[in-house]
């Protein structure tokens, strides 16, 4: 029986079963190519405003539990899925994939072909979208439908880090090798919530380090009111060009020369402080085996990744960032997209600054990137001997 319709900006339709919740739901649609993670995926603040295709076509088998929660709710505006579980089997599963989503109002639909609809994506681009199921699709023609998805707002100009970033600021407690607390922490971070994910300070809390999770509204006076050996800049959904505040906030941690990290939205951030340009990509990057290249060390790894922007920076040498008549220096790109040469990683060369397109917090995703992590607690420990 088919009762869900997806509708897509250039007027191409699917019709299925409706998933989740019923009703209407709006935003841009993009593909996922993780065969696993979906729960961390719908949990991932970056997915704000977008409807989520999986190309895994089975999903929902393990359930959901409250272990692998990336935040405290579901983000994603839609999710559609080829063919769901009947029954979700796994010792640590709670509850179901479908009662978590019709539970938090996420309308999905389900049944469609969505290898179709990927072929379709990636070769016209993600596009604005609709689902609608129940008494949001009785008796509207595909014209009502498509003008409803017409109305939507653009990616392009979106300034969303402040819609999923946390309210009040918060501490991740530095962690010994037995999983303690530290009383004295090996470092301490200030790190802005630009749509943080819960493992990303984890990973730093498991290395000694006390994380201050900051919102995306903070000013320069509360960065340096935690007394951080180091600034981090999460992951986040929106256009970057749009993030002026976060972006004036980012100088002014260049200017006193904080060591600074910065991963996917804020390796988007960083690449604007230095005064290059950014773009959106055709279909983006989502999933969890895209194959990057460091640089630096010359290894390939396989990487989580969930963007649809990224920084135009010249791929070949040093450049000297643009930004006031190159006042940060020498910047180099070190990390590289082997599918699409598209930019991952920056280093300035004349300031403790660093960032990735990805997520190395591998959740869910490879674990290949981990030593980032390390690469950040090294900088921060090579500032302090430099100013001792």
């Amino acid at each position: 029986m088919t009762d869900a319709v997806l509708v897509l900006e250039d007027g191409r339709t699917f019709a299925g079963q409706a998933y989740g919740a019923r009703g209407t739901t709006l935003g841009e649609i993009v593909f996922n190519t993780g065969m696993t993670g979906y729960q961390e995926t719908l949990t991932d603040p970056s997915y704000h405003r977008q409807i989520v295709v999986m190309t895994a076509p089975h999903i929902g088998n393990t359930g959901v539990n409250d272990d692998d929660q990336e935040s405290a709710r579901i983000w994603v505006a839609g999710y559609v899925v080829r063919d769901p579980a009947r029954r979700a089997s796994n010792w640590r599963s709670t509850r179901t994939l479908d009662d978590d989503l019709e539970a938090q109002g996420v309308v999905g639909i389900s049944g469609i072909d969505t290898r179709a609809l990927t072929r379709h994506l990636r070769e016209r681009g993600v596009m604005r979208a609709g689902v609608f199921s129940g008494d949001a699709l009785a008796g509207k023609e595909r014209d009502e439908l498509l003008a409803e998805v017409l109305s939507a707002p653009q990616m392009v100009g979106a300034d969303l880090a402040g819609e999923v970033s946390t309210d009040e600021a918060y501490v991740v407690e530095a962690l010994g090798p037995d999983g303690e607390t530290l009383e004295t922490p090996v470092a301490v971070v200030a790190a802005v919530d630009l749509g943080i994910k819960a493992m990303t300070p984890q990973r730093l809390a498991e290395r000694g380090v006390r994380v201050h999770v900051l919102p995306s509204s903070a000013s320069i006076d509360d960065v340096l009111a935690t007394e951080p050996d180091g600034v981090f800049f999460s992951n986040g959904p929106g256009d970057p060009s749009a993030a002026t505040h976060e972006i004036e906030l980012l100088r002014d941690v260049l200017d006193r020369k904080i060591p600074f990290f910065g991963i996917c939205y804020g390796n988007q951030l960083l690449g604007r402080a230095l005064g290059y340009g950014t773009y959106k990509l055709g279909y983006g990057h989502r999933g969890v085996n895209q194959p990057v290249m460091d640089r630096i060390t010359g290894k390939v790894e396989i990487t989580a990744h969930n963007h649809g922007f990224a920084v135009d920076a010249p791929l070949d040498g040093e450049s000297t960032a643009p930004h006031d008549d190159g006042r940060y220096g020498r910047v180099i790109v070190s990390h590289v997209d082997l599918n699409d040469d598209v930019v991952e990683g920056l280093q300035a060369l004349d300031l403790p600054a660093f960032s990735v397109q990805y997520h190395p917090e591998a959740a869910a995703g490879p674990h290949d990137a981990a030593y980032l992590f390390d690469r950040f607690l090294d900088l921060m420990n090579q500032n302090e001997k430099g100013a001792a």
